[in-house]
């Protein structure tokens, strides 16, 4: 159904659940950072939660609603953040996400329940980092970005997809989830990981001004910063990961076990 048949006639009888994933590839290195792309990147996200939340309001049947934001909320910083730190705005990033969440809420009578998934960076062979990363490794050309201290939220996609089920089918889930594995790594750390499953050395560092001038300084910051985060929520109502670690994700990519 498009848009225009939600808006119109709202969701279609029987829907007991809806994810929210819509939302315009902020790295896509095809398309420079015009204010027209930057300007896609914020209604494809915010339109839609808003959407998706007025169409929720009007149907009696849906009991669950998932929207899936970013972790850009959370500032870089020597603090580890959980799901009990709401996040601030402190640029174009972390205004997106905190606005996107906003935009997905439903009123609080309502009787659908809402989880906010805060995503990190998704991990998986068909697409996102792996695919932009891939070439320049398996050539031995890889590296960390700028100093590669940078902390790198990241999940697997396996393990993210499963958590929107947990968070779909359990009626005790609500409020935000960090979707992030629980091992906090460094860009250097997790670019080491994906070398050494590919068999190849990881001492080709990107510098910072590089991905400046490629992404533009807005978005490159999704790369060259970085928060610690944590999903001690997750993990308390007892999701467990079936790729924990960067090694055991990266082996998973590299030796195509993770389907």
């Amino acid at each position: 159904m498009t848009w225009h048949d939600l808006d119109q006639k709202g969701l279609p009888d029987g829907v007991t659940a809806v994810v929210n994933l819509t939302g315009q590839n902020v790295l896509d290195p095809t398309r420079r950072w015009t204010p027209g792309f930057k300007q896609n990147v914020w209604n494809s996200r915010i339109n839609s939660a808003s959407a998706l939340a007025k169409a929720i309001e009007k149907s009696s049947g849906v009991q669950a609603f998932v929207n899936v934001s970013g972790v850009s909320l959370y500032q870089p910083s020597d603090k580890i953040y959980t799901e009990d730190d709401s996040g601030e705005t402190y640029d174009f990033m972390s205004k997106l996400c905190i606005e996107w969440e906003k935009a997905s809420n439903l009123p609080k009578d309502s009787s659908c329940r809402q989880v906010n998934v805060r995503s990190g960076v998704v991990i998986g062979r068909g697409g996102g980092m792996i695919a932009s990363i891939q070439l320049p490794f398996w050539l031995g050309l890889g590296g960390p970005i700028g100093s590669g201290n940078q902390p790198l939220p990241w999940i697997h996609i396996l393990d993210l997809c499963r958590l929107i089920q947990f968070a779909m089918e359990n009626p005790n889930v609500s409020g935000p989830l960090n979707g992030v594995a629980p091992e906090i790594v460094t860009n250097e750390q997790f670019s080491k990981a994906y070398a050494s499953a590919l068999r190849r050395p990881a001492i080709f560092a990107v510098p910072e001004f590089v991905v400046d001038l490629l992404f533009g300084k807005e978005r490159s910051v999704l790369l060259t910063t970085g928060a610690k985060v944590k999903p001690k929520k997750v993990l308390d109502l007892g999701f467990e990961y079936k790729y924990p670690t960067a090694k055991a994700a990266c082996t998973a990519v590299v030796n195509k076990s993770d389907e």
